[in-house]
């Protein structure tokens, strides 16, 4: 697949429509963070496709880009999957959650101080943005993300968590300088596995009976 501004604003449309699907057959409230979560990888690849356009550069476009790919997917993705995920895996689970929201606090100053540039690099984009001790934040946004899909006592999250850790390790052999962009395309295309994992949930529990009304006996 070649980058471009077509190919994000195509394969965004079709990850939301996804989305839409996903929450629409929704059976359990506590299970919408996660059921949304190719609605808002679709949107991304939306955005990302005004990013080409734009040329790159510092614009509202690339900032709204990497605050959906940084901060937000850190704190969305671990916490999605801490809500919808059974009692015996929480424990895990709230490791990554933490991990989580103290890298999205970092993402967050990071952004907040220092510019975020997107270049054109080919076929793909590269987001320039200095981060300090990146090697830390690097492994925290992974135990974050892809480690709370593999704590999710899931199946189907584990494979979704197998085959985004998977496309990281791709995406930094092949384009190093282009990593964010490139895996969170790898992202946003294999969270379809989220259509099936919608589709297997269980029922939410049942609204409590409500007695019918009868005439007091004297």
């Amino acid at each position: 697949m070649c980058w471009s501004a077509t190919a994000d604003l195509v394969a965004g449309v079709g990850i939301a429509a996804i989305g839409v699907a996903c929450v629409s057959q929704l059976r359990r409230a506590r299970d919408l963070p996660l059921a949304a979560l190719p609605l808002l990888l679709g949107a991304h690849q939306v955005i990302e496709s005004v990013v080409w356009r734009s040329g790159g550069g510092a614009g509202p476009a690339t900032m709204a880009w990497a605050v959906m790919a940084l901060p937000l997917l850190a704190v969305w993705v671990p916490l999605g999957v801490l809500l919808a995920a059974p009692p015996t895996a929480r424990r895990g689970l709230a490791v990554a959650a933490a991990a989580g929201l103290a890298t999205a606090g970092a993402l967050t100053y990071a952004l907040a101080t220092r510019p975020v540039t997107a270049e054109i690099r080919g076929h793909t984009l590269g987001y320039v943005l200095d981060l300090p001790h990146s090697p830390l934040i690097i492994a925290g946004y992974l135990l974050a993300t892809v480690g709370s899909l593999l704590l999710g006592g899931d199946p189907l999250l584990r494979l979704l968590g197998v085959l985004v850790a998977a496309g990281a390790v791709i995406c930094v052999v092949l384009w190093r300088l282009e990593f964010i962009s490139t895996w969170c395309a790898f992202a946003a295309v294999v969270s379809v596995v989220m259509l099936g994992w919608v589709r297997r949930r269980p029922e939410g529990p049942a609204p409590p009976r409500v007695p019918a009304w009868r005439p007091m006996s004297r």
